[in-house]
This record gives structure tokens, C-alpha cells and sequence, in this order.
């Protein structure tokens, strides 16, 4: 027995026990390596024209002997030597592949595409395997040699028969524990489901004996009662597909085609709202194929649902789901990257170095957004249905920025027009204002129809403003991040965005504030029994100069506005969490008005506490907000019936 070079039991324990998190993907290293045995034949047919070679010739072939407990993955690739089968699997960490990809870099193009870097996947079949013989026989050559080991101390390399050139990885599977069981990769799903998962884009037929069935021919003496049958026979079938869609140019595919690899792919019934296809090229060269969903999965605002794109190397799987290629507000969209710039970690499963991956996905977010406006610019209705379904995390991508991202996202933004009784966007907003206006004003409640009858709004309607109508819950936390919006190149122009419930919204003239001004000193007294009559409901009670036609309203003082407060109200600490600085603002030019004057001035305590509670609920329920005490509101109503 020959003994493994280098360190090699303690190199080859690593290998076996700590590189790889997951024993499954032996088979996609051991289809890698068959892939590039296959492409260095194919290359050298391509440098030495006495080799008649063509490319339908070139297969890989995985099987399995449920009795013996075995799996194999054959090629019809390049073959080894007794020397080459001594120096690549004898050598750990020495990787054939990555020499041969060095030595013809210049030369080798686009036809040529090989995977192995580090010379240690061939090693991933000792997690599975308590055997491996390896069958080689080099083209060209007339000798065949085995190579076997336990993987543990040595191997032994001996003469073998093999008909042709290529080599047979044979690997008899370790025995089952109560821990852990080998049988999934002794069934034709189990190895057909891992051929799909992680080497469907090999560009290689990958060939298994596959299970199908046929109606056998129906006997001549058959009466009207046959009931056909069927047998099931063995047949040789390739089980990838080998096209690798997102590296063919859009103008060569059909919109078809991509539907069908996305619902196939990412397992939606719907045909995607939008496909784009990036292909860079340059210091960093990579193909990606992304998709806009034209509905939002079920799961997609729960703390379950995982972002990210499928990560590809040379067409074989990386990682299903890479979270660093998307940004947390684009985390609706699905799609491929493929590379062969990235420098993988020595088990393939994660990266070496991550700012190759976060160039790549900083070009991967401006196509987005690119698209995005693209779509909102020219297709307005379907931009309006993808905005119902994931408008939420845009908003939600500002706000949790803190802002930042304002400049990213601010413009794909939809609210609903109080004026033009449609989906504007801010610019559009911004663009139809009144040279004098001097803020963009927003509403936030629970419902359009709603907030529509505030008569906060109906006020701000009367100045010639337009008012933005926000039902989401995201949307006052967003505005609030924003702080402004419209500012040019210069950074100067900008507009506040300003909820028309707060409490400094300043529409009055000159002569409103001096008439309020007059208003509340002449109703002092008024103000403080309507104030103790509230206690700690409201901060204070003072003269409106905003209402027209309604008695009261609640405004607020300070960063926290009656919408928020409901939002955070559905928080874990509930009702008694954030507060906001209630103000119960009066219209001194109503009825109501001069009849809390009266009751006031006839020294009529109680009932200018049940005014004070009247108007001071009735004023919430106006706002959407909840009141404490409904049965004391109903029964104070009823009283003054």
C-alpha cells in the first residue's frame, strides 16, 4: 500500500470531516471533475487534429448497485495514468484541473469550461463512502489502472480493465447508524433529485438508467372489458437539462422560454411581471437572469421567507439562496448569477473574497432599479399592480436605512392623490404643486375613503394642496426617515413632507392668528376646565385657526403623530407603549362653540365635562383612533339625546 502524500491523515480527516457542511453534494464534486475530464478531451481534440473527436461522443454516466451499495459516475473524458492517478489522488490538495486551466488560459475560449480549483471535491466521496476504487484509462493508451483506498492511511494502484478511455469513480457506501442513513443515494430519485439540484446546467449530457413505463399491446382475443396495462422497463435517459438559459443573449431566447424556467425553477404558476438579463464583462465577468414576480408569495413579509439569488459557478450550483446578492428591499426578486471570477472557498460552498460579491451586487441592484422605473415609466398599470403586491418593502427599505436609501427608492414610490383621485409618484406630486406651497402634505390612516373626509384634509384641499393619502402602516415611519424630498444637484429646493395632523401645520393669515390669539385669552377659563375635565388625555386645549367646518379636531405636538401611535399600539408592548402629545384643537366659529361658552358661563360644571368628552372622542373616532371607554361615550351621547 502506498501512503498518501503530504500530511495525509490528518489533511485527509480535514478533508473528509471539516471542509464540507453538507455530505450531499459529493455527487456534484465528483460530476465537476467528470465534466472537466470531459473538457480537457474536448480541448485537446480541438489543439491536435488527429484526434476525430466530436462533441456528441463527450458523456458523464451516474449509476447505482442497490446489493453491492455502490455509486458510480463514469466518463468518456481525457482518462488517467498509473502516474496521473498517483500524483492527482495520491497528492491531496493538488489540483490537475487548475493546472491545465492556467497552462491554457489564453487558448482555451469559450468552448472549454473547467470547474475544480483546489484538488479536494474528489475527497467529499470519503463523507459518504467507506471505499472508493477509481478506474482510469488515458486516451490513447492501451493499460487501464485502479486506484482504491479506505481513505485512511493509503491506496493501492493496480492494473484494471476498462474498454474505453475516461474513468469510473466507484463508491461503496458506508453502512447506516441510527444517526445517519446512506440509502437515498442508492434510489434513481434520490440521485436523479441531486443531478437537478446542483449540476443541471453541466454542460454535459449526464445519462442514469431511469425507470418509465409503456401500454403493452393490447392481445387480439381481448373483449370490450380489457383494461389496458402497463409494464415498466429500464431505459438510458439524460437527466439534466445542459442549457443554461441566463447565458444565452435575451434576443436569443423567447419570452416563453423564460416563463417556463422560472415557474419551473422557483415553483410559481404565474409567468414572471418582468425578465432581465445582465451580461458584464470586464474585470469582473458574470451572467445573471432575474425576475420580478407578478404576485407576492404567501410568506414573503414573514420572519421565514429567505431572500437571495441561486449562486453559480461555471454552471454548477453554489448556493441556492445567496442573501448577499439582493438587498433586503429587493428581496421579492428571484433569479440566477453565474460566475467564474469568484474565488470559492476550498469546499465550493461559500466565498473567499466578498467584495467580488458585493460588486456584483451593487450592478445587480441598478439593473433592478433600472428596470424598475423602466416599468413605471412605460407599463403604468403593471408598475401599479407590482407596487400593491411589494410596495410595502421599498417603504420599508427607507425607513429601516434611517433614509439612506432615499435616493434609491424614493421615486418608485406610489401614494394615493386626495386631488387627482389616483397612484402619483412623489416627482409627480412635486412637479403639479403651486409655486407658494410651501411643504408636500401627507394623511395617514387606515383607508383612502376615510381620509378623504378628514377635516384636516378637506382644509388643506381648500388652499389649492394636493395631499398624499397613506394606508399602510410603513408609510408615516418612511416619510418620517425621508424627512424631504425634491431637493436638485445643488442639494437645495427640497419640500418638508408634513402630516397635516401635526400640530404646526401653519395655514392661518395674519388675521386668523390674532383673531385665535384673541379667541383663547377671552376663553381662558374655558380651556383649563376643558383641560382638567381631560386630565392627561391631551397636553392642552386651544383655538384652531385650521378648521372650517367641523367642531374639534386632535393634532398632535412632537415626533410622535396619532398614526403612529395606533401602528405601535400593535407592538409587543401594546396600548401602553409610545404615547403621542394629544392636542384638542376647537373651531371658535362653530355653534358648539358658543354652547361650551355657555355652559361654561353658567357655571354648569358637568356638562362641560360631558362637552369635553364628547367632542374629544367624537374628534378620535374622526381620526381612525380607538376610545377608551365606548360604553361611557354611548351613554353620554344618549344623556344629551
Amino acid at each position: 500500500m502506498r501512503k498518501f502524500k503530504t500530511e495525509s491523515k490528518k489533511l485527509l480527516d480535514l478533508m473528509i470531516n471539516s471542509i464540507y457542511t453538507n455530505r450531499e453534494i459529493f455527487l456534484r464534486e465528483l460530476i465537476s471533475n467528470a465534466s472537466d475530464a470531459v473538457d480537457k478531451l474536448y480541448f485537446k481534440s480541438l489543439t491536435d487534429k488527429s484526434i476525430e473527436l466530436s462533441k456528441d461522443e463527450l458523456a458523464i454516466q451516474v449509476s447505482f448497485d442497490k446489493d453491492a451499495r455502490t455509486v458510480t459516475v463514469s466518463d468518456s473524458g481525457i482518462g488517467m495514468t498509473k502516474d496521473e492517478l498517483d500524483r492527482n489522488l495520491g497528492t491531496i490538495a493538488h489540483s490537475d484541473s487548475m493546472a491545465f486551466k492556467m497552462e491554457n488560459d489564453e487558448v482555451q475560449g469559450d468552448d472549454v469550461d473547467i470547474i475544480g480549483q483546489f484538488g479536494v471535491g474528489f475527497y467529499s466521496s470519503f463523507m459518504v463512502g467507506k471505499s472508493v476504487r477509481v478506474v482510469s484509462k488515458a486516451y490513447g493508451s492501451d493499460e487501464a489502472w485502479a486506484w482504491e483506498s479506505d481513505g485512511v492511511e493509503g491506496y493501492t494502484i493496480e492494473p484494471a480493465e476498462r474498454a474505453e478511455h475516461g474513468t469510473d469513480v466507484i463508491i461503496t457506501l458506508k453502512d447506516n447508524t441510527d444517526e445517519d442513513s446512506y440509502d437515498g443515494y442508492l434510489s434513481e430519485y434520490g440521485l436523479k433529485d441531486l443531478v437537478k439540484r446542483y449540476s443541471n446546467y453541466v454542460r454535459y449530457p449526464i445519462r442514469m438508467e431511469v425507470t418509465k413505463s409503456r401500454e403493452l399491446p393490447k392481445p387480439e382475443d381481448a373483449g370490450d372489458d380489457y383494461v389496458p396495462q402497463f409494464e415498466n422497463y429500464q431505459e438510458l435517459d439524460t437527466v439534466n437539462s445542459m442549457i443554461s438559459i441566463w447565458k444565452r443573449r435575451k434576443s436569443e431566447v423567447d419570452q416563453e422560454e423564460y416563463n417556463e424556467f422560472y415557474k419551473t425553477d422557483f415553483h410559481d404558476f404565474a409567468d414572471p411581471a418582468r425578465t432581465i438579463s445582465v451580461h458584464a464583462e470586464g474585470a469582473l465577468s458574470y451572467d445573471a437572469l432575474l425576475f420580478v414576480p407578478s404576485r407576492a408569495p404567501f410568506d414573503l413579509y414573514s420572519r421565514d421567507y429567505q431572500k437571495g439569488l441561486a449562486l453559480y459557478s461555471s454552471n454548477v450550483l453554489i448556493m441556492e439562496k445567496c442573501e448577499e446578492l439582493l438587498p433586503d428591499y429587493y428581496n421579492f426578486v428571484h433569479g440566477v448569477v453565474d460566475s467564474q471570477d469568484l474565488q470559492l472557498n476550498i469546499s465550493r460552498e461559500t466565498l473567499q473574497h466578498n467584495s467580488q460579491l458585493r460588486a456584483i451586487a451593487k450592478k445587480i441592484e441598478k439593473k433592478i432599479t433600472s428596470d424598475l422605473e423602466d416599468m413605471r415609466d412605460n407599463d403604468r398599470e403593471g408598475y401599479e399592480a407590482f407596487f400593491e403586491n411589494f410596495g410595502r418593502g421599498l417603504k420599508y427599505g427607507i425607513y429601516a436605512s434611517y433614509g439612506s436609501q432615499k435616493d434609491t427608492l424614493a421615486d418608485l414610490l406610489l401614494y394615493y392623490s386626495a386631488k387627482q383621485d389616483k397612484l402619483v409618484t412623489l416627482a409627480e406630486y412635486f412637479e403639479a404643486m403651486p409655486e407658494d406651497q410651501p411643504a408636500i402634505y401627507y394623511a395617514a390612516g387606515d383607508s383612502v375613503e376615510r381620509l378623504n373626509k378628514m377635516p384636516i384634509v378637506k382644509t388643506v384641499l381648500g388652499k389649492g394642496y394636493d395631499v398624499l393619502l397613506c394606508t399602510q402602516d410603513v408609510d408615516e415611519f418612511c416619510f418620517t426617515a425621508m424627512r424631504d424630498y425634491g431637493a436638485n444637484e445643488d442639494g437645495e429646493g427640497a419640500k418638508e413632507l408634513k402630516n397635516v395632523a401635526s400640530g404646526d401645520l401653519d395655514f392661518a393669515t395674519e388675521d386668523e392668528k390674532k383673531e385665535a390669539e384673541e379667541a383663547t385669552k377671552e376663553n381662558e377659563d374655558l380651556f383649563k376646565a376643558l383641560k382638567d375635565a381631560l386630565g392627561n388625555e391631551v397636553t392642552k386645549v386651544a383655538v384652531s385657526a385650521r378648521l372650517t367646518d367641523a367642531p374639534a379636531c386632535v393634532t398632535t405636538e412632537g415626533p410622535v403623530s396619532l398614526e403612529m401611535e395606533r401602528v405601535l399600539s400593535k407592538g409587543p408592548e401594546g396600548p401602553d407603549g409610545v404615547k403621542s402629545q394629544r392636542v384638542l384643537e376647537l373651531n371658535a366659529k362653530h355653534p358648539v362653540f358658543d354652547t361650551l361658552k355657555a355652559a361654561h358661563e353658567a357655571g354648569d360644571a358637568d356638562k362641560v365635562r360631558l362637552y369635553a368628552d364628547l367632542l374629544y372622542n367624537q374628534a378620535l373616532l374622526v381620526e381612525g383612533m380607538p376610545i377608551d371607554d365606548p360604553v361611557a361615550f354611548a351613554q353620554n351621547v344618549a344623556k344629551l339625546m
